[in-house]
Order: structure tokens, then C-alpha cells, then sequence
């Protein structure tokens, strides 16, 4: 047999070793692998340390950059200095963008919710049967709010709704494009169009996401309303004047009112 068919022979599996039960409590097995990564980064740093101390062993007491001028030790330890922090100026200039942002956002949130409220007539939702306000559900948001009245219980008790609509049975949960029996009849009738089954429950699971989809974005644009808000409130309390918390807003704002200013 060649090497090659010998080496694509399939062989038995190799299990590593683990930790005996007695000595669990040391951990895992330290297999060869294990042991070469923790000697190259032994080395690597021990070779670092080296470096080090041969660089401060060959320093230049008389060496002199001009990055000197603006540096200084503690203790004999160089201290780097860190980002300085902002003026309020420019603070204020970011604050002014990050505003200009949300209102960009906060206008293409815009449309897509007035482009859903316009589609959704067109699909058979009423719009005055759904809450924006609290709808996580779109199956909440479809109830039917059809409402028929009869003269009393009894009639109430005998209701038929594909007798009342004059339609098939399974056609009496639609709220829109139910033809009666006589158009089901007359299947030849230009403006009717009869859908299966399948069909019925994919436009439902298209009116449901439409409907889940517009009260996120109403949620959205509150959200974002809110957060343009916080950046207006953070803006005017980096300007001047005394000024104290009066309370707390419907959104969970804080409200702020300043000492009037004498203008002279």
C-alpha cells in the first residue's frame, strides 16, 4: 500500500489524557500544546524585560527631544499625558450634530410610518381599530370591531354571519373583497377575485407585519423624540445661569428652571 492510501485510511481517534480524579483540584491537564504557548509568551517577555533594561543601561544622561519640554516624571516614572478633555464649545458643536442626526433619523422614520399608514387602507385594515400607542401585538391591533346589532337576545343567539353577509362561510372573516353568493356564483365576474386558502393566510401574515412594523416605528420616532429632547435639556445646562430641578416630565425628563437674568 502507498503512503497515500495509507494516510487517507481512516484511523482511530486520539484522545487526550485528562486529569486524574485525585488531582481535579489543580485543573486541567497541561497538554504539550498547552506548554509551548506558555513558553513562547515566557520568552517574549522576558526578552522584552531585557530590552528594557539594556535601554536604560545605555541612556544618555544628556539626551534631550523637544516632546521633553511638555513631559514630566513622578518618582522616576514618565508620565504620558492623556486626551485633554473637550472645551464646551466644541461639546456643544457635537451635541449639535448628534441632534442634527436624530432629526434626520427621526424624518425617515417619518415617511416610512406615513407610507405604511397609507398602505394599510389598501389591504383591508381600518386604521381606527389599531393603538400605536401600546401595541406590541399585531394580532391585538387586527380585532375586528364589526359590529351588528339585532332586535334581542334570541336573534343574537340565532346570528348567522355568512347568512347576514350573504357569503360562504369561510369567507366571513375577511373584511375585505367577501363577494356574496350570487358573485361566487357568477365566477366570471371581472371584480371579483377568489383566493385560496393559502393565499388568505399569507395577505393575513402580511397585514399582521405591517401592522407590527408601523406601531415599532411609532415607538421608534417617541424614542427618538425623546433623546432630541435630552440633548436640548444637556446643551442649555452648559450655558450660563443658576438653575435647579423642578421635576420630571411624561417622557421621564428632567425638568430645569433658571434664576431670570437682569438684563441691563
Amino acid at each position: 500500500m502507498s503512503s497515500t492510501l495509507r494516510k487517507a485510511a481512516p484511523r482511530r481517534t486520539h484522545r487526550e489524557r485528562s486529569q486524574t480524579r485525585a488531582r481535579q483540584k489543580l485543573g486541567l491537564l497541561e497538554k504539550h500544546k498547552d506548554y509551548v504557548l506558555r513558553a513562547r509568551d515566557y520568552h517574549k517577555k522576558e526578552k522584552r524585560i531585557k530590552a528594557m533594561r539594556e535601554k536604560a543601561r545605555t541612556k544618555n544622561d544628556d539626551e534631550f527631544y523637544f516632546a521633553m519640554q511638555n513631559a514630566k516624571t513622578k518618582d522616576g516614572v514618565h508620565i504620558v499625558e492623556r486626551n485633554k478633555a473637550l472645551d464646551s464649545e466644541t461639546v456643544a458643536l457635537l451635541k449639535s450634530q448628534d441632534k442634527s442626526y436624530l432629526a434626520t433619523q427621526r424624518a425617515i422614520n417619518a415617511r416610512k410610518v406615513e407610507k405604511l399608514q397609507a398602505g394599510l387602507p389598501l389591504i383591508g385594515v381600518d386604521m381606527d381599530g389599531i393603538d400605536l400607542t401600546d401595541a406590541p401585538d399585531a394580532k391585538a391591533a387586527l380585532a375586528s370591531r364589526h359590529t351588528v346589532f339585532v332586535d334581542d337576545e334570541v336573534a343574537a343567539a340565532e346570528f348567522d354571519p355568512a347568512e347576514h353577509f350573504d357569503t360562504d362561510p369561510d369567507l366571513v372573516a375577511r373584511r375585505h373583497n367577501r363577494p356574496t353568493r350570487a358573485q361566487i356564483a357568477n365566477a366570471d365576474t371581472p371584480d371579483v377575485k377568489l383566493l385560496d386558502k393559502n393565499e388568505l393566510k399569507r395577505a393575513a401574515k402580511e397585514r399582521a407585519a405591517m401592522v407590527a412594523e408601523l406601531a415599532s416605528r411609532t415607538v421608534r420616532d417617541r424614542q427618538l423624540r425623546k433623546a432630541e429632547l435630552e440633548l436640548d435639556t444637556q446643551r442649555a445646562l452648559m450655558g450660563k445661569g443658576a438653575r435647579k430641578k423642578v421635576g420630571v416630565d411624561a417622557r421621564g425628563l428632567a425638568i430645569y428652571k433658571w434664576k431670570p437674568d437682569r438684563k441691563k
